[in-house]
């Protein structure tokens, strides 16, 4: 199934010709192409915020969707590119690198098959190493989008189990207490997403108003604790205060009100910072 729509992701930023040269590519294949952008500016590098924004994103687009993310460190080295075919029969082209953990732990992968460079490359870049975002995937993401190859087509299917996976952080749930990671920021904002799922947090049996006591690690070393509000959105708190909620994606966040919470007080993301939300006593 093909519906047309293609959507960009990549750590490439606009300050180059870079995503220009993949759009030219898949309108190359089909004019009638509708092009979309995830966003650009993931941090160079950065698998796991790849894999993530993926996760945040897919879901609320129509069944059929083709995404091609390129977040690819290892561009030209023995990792394999692959296309996935998710749960809602959508398809995301991307190179096996750990950029689909999170869409198949909380989405869920149904096949996925190696891409064959025989077929579904560009012609005439055999000899170009380092811009597979615009020689395969962007050009097998168009192929597939328009319909003129089919998911068969890509190239042999491989094993959902052995595709390559990178860590991220299983909550724990004890009494009074949940742990978890900061997975991702609201970057634009400063909040903290992380890993604790709403039924998770719902462990604390919270009501609005209620005060925890929020704790942050960075590996062992403490970078935060105070008392924090859980209400329903931040103007519950006076402006400059921290407020926990639950964001739209229903995962804990924990934001300031009118601040950037990452800034305030230097807090990063990933499977090395941990978060303790504990319930106080009366």
């Amino acid at each position: 199934m093909h519906n047309n729509l293609l959507v960009l992701q990549s750590d490439f930023g606009l300050v180059d010709g870079a995503v220009s040269a993949m759009i030219g590519v898949a309108l190359e294949e089909s004019l009638t192409l509708k092009i979309h952008h995830l966003t650009h500016d993931i941090t160079p590098y950065n698998i796991f915020e790849g894999s993530y924004r993926l996760f945040q994103t897919v879901d609320y687009w129509p069944e059929g969707t083709t995404f091609v993310s390129v977040v690819d460190p290892g561009v030209g080295s023995k990792r394999k590119s692959v296309v996935a075919k998710t749960a809602k029969n959508q398809y995301i082209v991307t190179p096996d690198n750990g950029t689909l953990s999170f869409i198949k732990k909380h989405v869920g992968i149904v096949a996925i098959r190696e891409i064959s460079e025989v077929k579904n490359r560009r012609a005439n870049t055999e000899f170009s190493y380092t811009f597979h975002g615009r020689d395969v995937y962007a050009y097998t993401g168009a192929k597939l989008a328009s319909g003129h190859i089919s998911f068969e087509d890509v190239g042999p299917e491989l094993s959902v189990e052995h595709i390559v996976e990178i860590p991220v952080v299983e909550t724990v749930l004890e009494d009074n207490l949940v742990k978890g990671a900061v997975d991702i920021l609201d970057v634009r904002f400063g909040s903290l997403w992380t890993s604790i799922t709403r039924e998770e947090f719902n462990h604390l049996a919270p009501e609005f108003g209620e005060r925890f006591e929020v704790t942050i690690y960075n590996n062992d070393m403490l970078v935060y604790q105070n008392q924090v509000t859980y209400g329903k959105s931040f103007a519950d708190v006076r402006i400059g205060q921290p407020i926990l909620y639950i964001n739209s994606l229903y995962r804990v966040g924990l934001a300031i009100n009118q601040g950037s919470f990452a800034k305030a007080y230097n807090v990063g993301v990933g499977a090395s910072w941990h978060i303790e939300i504990r319930k106080m006593e009366n």
